[in-house]
């Protein structure tokens, strides 16, 4: 059995989309981030960077539990037990790994300050709000060219869409207008209509 610690944000999302779409029989923990219950010592123990996702599994790689932390690893980690949405040939997993990266290391980080300065800040402070907006615009001005000739980022559906889909609808919050990047509004249609995503996306459901 799997379970999914998890709250209702992108990083979250992912997972719970992921495990919908390999077809995987999971169980859900709320872990309310709201009310810092990602510091109870007990949850430290699976994640000891106390931020959510964590994901448990009593079928491990050799038989054995694991846990594993952070969304990107958990993505490869369910690929690869599944044997979906992550090519094995080379030079395909390393188009799919490097548009998961993209997200891990630049949609991820600077969306997510771009949201938090435009929305949540208790002071608005300009400088701070152009910057992540400026930021959050060029990033989704890369991933609105790689869309342009293909259908999905990576060229077939990968852990790389899933991954950067749940970032991408909040754009009111990050100073974004989604009219300006065509191919991703395309890319989000295509996303938005699959059972698996519809599913995941529902949680958890608080």
């Amino acid at each position: 059995m799997i379970t999914l610690f998890t709250w209702a944000t992108p990083n979250g999302k992912k997972i719970s989309v992921m495990l919908e779409e390999c077809g995987l029989t999971y169980e859900v923990k709320t872990i309310n981030i709201g009310k810092d219950e990602q510091f109870a010592p007990d949850f430290l123990k699976i994640l000891p960077n106390n931020k959510i996702p964590a994901l448990v599994d009593s079928d491990g790689p050799d038989g054995q539990p694991i846990s594993v932390f952070e969304s990107g690893a958990i993505l490869i980690y369910l690929a690869e037990k599944t044997g979906k949405l992550l090519p094995k040939a080379p030079r395909q997993r390393l188009e799919v790994l490097q548009w998961l990266m993209f997200q891990m290391g630049g949609v991820g980080p600077m969306l997510g300050q771009a949201h938090h300065f435009n929305y949540f800040a208790p002071e608005r402070i300009a400088y701070a709000m152009n910057r992540y907006s400026k930021e959050a615009n060029r990033l989704y001005g890369v991933l609105n060219k790689q869309l342009a000739e293909r259908d999905y980022v990576a060229g077939e559906y990968s852990i790389a869409d899933i991954a950067l889909y749940p970032w991408t609808l909040s754009t009111d919050k990050q100073g974004v207008s989604l009219a300006d990047y065509p191919h991703v509004q395309a890319w989000q249609a295509r996303m938005a209509v699959k059972p698996g995503v519809q599913r995941g996306l529902a949680v958890p459901a608080i």
